[in-house]
Order: structure tokens, then sequence, then C-alpha cells
């Protein structure tokens, strides 16, 4: 069954054809990944899904559980279930992380937000009074983040360049809390260019300029990561 749909979806800025009639259908409690080079569009789909100011202006529609939300502001679609896990967390000064977490949580108390911490690696007792500034660690940061997430229990979310700073170690715990959000009921997107987060998706779509080139089953989109781009009638068609 299709949570979200993106029909003949395109974005203008400054003059220029960011995304490009993309046609993409996400399968509820699958995970996804959408997945290109640098400057394909592929957090630029991921702003316009959510709404984000300055990124609501498109052509084509958005249908996300069979009724459009092309006209419905971000916090309309957060509202419905649907968040984003940025590529470089913010940092909120005078923020403690449990208050972080109970902002946006489902059951509002202490225990899911510890145990929100624990899933992703974190000891409750050291950081559930921490504020969220800059004495933390971008990797400490995203696996809050994350945290976060679990707690919100959202029908669908996307987290863009989800190992963006992230040592070994903190990338499997990322990689745990992805696998514990589908279990929870969660549609995934995973927006990257990494072949490791690509194998975590059970489905992905290639996006260059601003076009889909390639869906299918991982398997299918591997040659991308092995010969840098697959065929197509883009206009920077390796020779």
């Amino acid at each position: 069954m299709t949570i979200l749909s993106l029909k003949n979806l395109s974005l203008t800025l400054n003059g220029k054809k960011i995304l490009d009639n993309i046609n993409i259908d996400f399968w509820e409690k699958h995970v996804h990944a959408v997945v290109g080079p640098n400057g394909a569009g592929k957090s630029t789909l991921a702003y316009t899904i959510m709404g984000l100011e300055g990124y609501r202006k498109v052509e084509g529609d958005i249908f996300f559980e069979g009724k459009s939300i092309k006209n419905l502001s971000v916090t309309e679609r957060a509202k419905k279930g649907i968040t984003l896990g940025w590529q470089e967390p913010a940092r909120y000064e005078g923020l403690t992380v449990e208050k972080f977490i109970l902002s946006s949580a489902k059951k509002m108390s202490l225990d899911e937000v510890k145990d929100s911490l624990i899933k992703v690696g974190l000891d409750p007792d050291e950081y559930t009074k921490r504020a969220l500034d800059k004495t933390l660690s971008g990797g400490e940061r995203k696996k809050i983040e994350l945290a976060s997430i679990l707690a919100m229990r959202p029908k669908f979310v996307m987290l863009d360049e989800p190992d963006s700073g992230i040592d070994v170690a903190s990338l499997e715990k990322i990689f745990e809390g992805i696998k514990l959000l589908r279990e929870q009921g969660s549609t995934v997107v995973l927006i990257t260019h990494s072949i490791a987060v690509m194998k975590k998706a059970e489905h992905a779509f290639l996006i260059c300029g601003g076009k889909v080139v390639e869906k299918g089953r991982i398997s299918k989109l591997l040659p991308y990561f092995e010969n840098k781009c697959l065929p197509c009638d883009h206009k920077n068609i390796p020779d």
C-alpha cells in the first residue's frame, strides 16, 4: 500500500528547475532510499515533501494517505505524521535533551525519553539533563535527533544523510534506529549517496539533475556506485 505519492512534481527556485516531473510512490512500512550525486535534488525533494518555507510553490501534487497535502503548512504535515531528520541537526541553546525529546514524543513521559536514548546507544543518566548545544558532538546530536524521532513514532520519516558526521560505532546505532523505526510501523526514506546507507533500504530511487533516472531493488542500483553513474539522458552523461 502506498502511503505517500509524488505526481508530476516539479519545483523551480531562482529561475532554475530543481525537481523535474518526479513520480514516486513510497510504500507503507518500507525502508526506501533516494540516492544520487551531490546537487541532484535529493535534499530539495525532502524539503518539498516536508513543506518547508520556500519549497511549497510546486507544480504537480503530493498525496499522503490518498489526500493532497500540497497546500498544507509544515506544521499541518507534521501533525499528519510526516517528519524530517536533518543532515545537520540544530542546536537549541537553553533546551535540555529531555525537553527536546518530550516536545514531540508520542508518550509524554520520562520513561519514553530514557528508552529512546538507550535505543540509540546514549546513557540517559548522562544525557537527559544535558543542554542541546555546542558541547555535544555532531554524532551525539545526530543520535539525539534520532531518539526524538523514535519517541515521536511518525508515520513517514525522511532521514537526510543519516551517516553525515558519524563515526563507525555511532553509525551502527543509527542503523539500529532505522530498523526500529520500521518495526514501529514507520515508513522510512533515506536520503543518501552512501552505499552502506542504501543497503539498509529495500527499494531505491536514483535522482540526477532533478529527475528520477532509475528505480528498483537495491541490487539494481548498485552499478551507480560501482560506475559512479548509470546511463541516462541527462546532459552531464559521461563519455
